[in-house]
């Protein structure tokens, strides 16, 4: 009776850690980046997370200074390094298959071209969009993390979605390495 039950309850314990790690392997994969400004002030956080068509990106940002409201060109650039006071480091746009800037560029675009973003009059930015073409997934074409990495970039004015190689955004004011 006892070996019965020990037996009963091991394999019950067994297949709970069979599902859970089956559940595991199901979960989109994600990444984070703290995003920080040129005198490393946090703004908050970035959230990654691995969707069909590419990657999910949100922004819960705050502590942004009153002259930053308005519009600014936020893109995901080629190496995953932020050092102050203007992130140089982080290289240029993400652009693996070597387009032009811009959404509306009629010879294509970066796959780390996104969105302007806008940050409020209290100094918040809040938006989720899709950078399209991209994979959080290690060792496969066109990953965020492969390499050097990569970092998210948000910029001084707004992105004109056109301009080549930059979109005339002007100076970078915050960044964040995207990290698994």
């Amino acid at each position: 009776m006892k070996l019965t039950t020990l037996l009963i309850i091991s394999l019950g314990v067994f297949l709970v850690g069979c599902g859970s790690k089956k559940e595991e392997a199901n979960a989109p994969l994600t990444a984070t980046a703290k995003v920080i400004g040129s005198n490393n002030e946090s703004y908050g956080d970035a959230y990654f997370e691995e969707q069909d068509n590419g990657v999910k990106v949100t922004l819960n940002l705050s502590g942004f200074p009153a002259e930053a409201k308005g519009l600014h060109g936020m893109h995901i650039h080629e190496t995953g390094k932020c050092e102050g006071p203007d992130f140089g480091t982080a290289g240029g746009h993400f652009n693996p298959t070597f387009k032009e800037h811009g959404k509306d560029n009629p010879n294509g675009h970066h796959l780390g071209d996104l969105p302007n973003l806008e940050i409020a009059e209290d100094g918040t930015a809040k938006m989720t969009v899709m950078a399209e073409g991209v994979t959080l997934k290690k060792d496969a074409e066109y990953s965020l993390l492969d390499g050097e990495g990569t970092a998210i970039v948000i910029h001084e004015s707004a992105d004109d979605y056109m301009t080549d190689p930059t979109g005339e955004s002007g100076g970078r004011i915050a960044c964040g390495v995207i990290q698994s």
